[in-house]
């Protein structure tokens, strides 16, 4: 594939991809820009469905997947994953931890389920992801763990209290990971997108008064597009991103320069 790719450091060919929430919106955008660029991809998601049709896509584009349901707000379902995954492929070279939810709320109304929720999956999950899925790249003395944050990691956004506590965890969690396992050649990064055009994201778009909050706020003008992610992730997944690490990239379309 390299003859294909101008510049080979960013080819992916011969590299076993997981991506974790991987059966729509940007999950599914980020699988298939994984096997654009070479990786044959592990699928996870809750829902089967999903997730097959997106390995029917992956496999188009000439790549191999595997499709393995999964709740990753549950350590025993990320570790029978990752097992399902290395049994398959041998290793795995890039975790892409992307499964997250998002429970729109003003602070005085958040409940205890919806603050669980979120922190079970955006935080437990992620974190656990990362630990199971890090334990095998320790093994290969190589890997690339690419959290996906947010804006809201950053920068305070209304109606966003434990969404927001999550994204910091996030990037904390970042942090410290790549501080643990430098040493072992594992770059761990964060992508921190604004508000991506998603079916998540659609309802909440759609009350004028929010998304004029939004647009009042992106410098360029428009919302992110999923695609737009995608630079950003081929970097941080492949060797031209091999002295990076501990990083958050904003993809925010200049919020955070606020």
């Amino acid at each position: 594939m390299s003859d294909r790719i101008p510049y080979p450091e960013f080819d992916l060919s011969g590299k076993v991809a997981l991506v974790t929430g991987a059966g729509r919106g940007i999950g599914r955008q980020m699988a298939l820009d994984l096997a654009r660029y070479g990786a044959d991809v592990v699928l996870c998601s809750r829902t089967l469905s999903e997730l097959e049709q997106v390995g029917s896509e992956v496999e188009t584009l000439g790549r191999k997947a595997l499709a393995l349901p999964a709740d990753v707000g549950v350590v025993a379902e990320i570790e029978r994953m990752t097992a399902a995954a290395v049994e398959r492929f041998g290793r795995i070279d890039i975790l892409v931890n992307n499964a997250g939810v998002n429970v729109p709320q003003w602070a005085e109304e958040v409940t205890e389920e919806a603050w669980d929720r979120v922190m079970a999956l955006n935080v437990k999950g992620v974190f656990f992801c990362a630990q199971t899925v890090g334990k095998v790249m320790i093994r290969q003395k190589k890997g690339k763990i690419i959290n996906i944050s947010s804006q809201a990691g950053s920068v305070g956004l209304i109606k966003r209290s434990a969404y927001g506590a999550s994204k910091g965890a996030i990037n904390q969690l970042t942090r410290v990971l790549a501080l643990e396992w430098g040493k072992h050649h594992i770059c761990v990064n964060a992508l921190a997108p604004t508000f991506v055009e998603t079916p998540m994201t659609r309802p909440m778009l759609e009350e004028k008064s929010f998304r004029e909050y939004v647009m009042g706020n992106i410098l360029l003008g428009r919302l992110c597009k999923p695609e737009d992610l995608t630079g950003g992730l081929i970097f941080l997944a492949s060797d031209a991103s091999d002295m990076v690490t501990g990083h958050i990239l904003h993809i925010d379309g200049g919020w955070t320069a606020h």
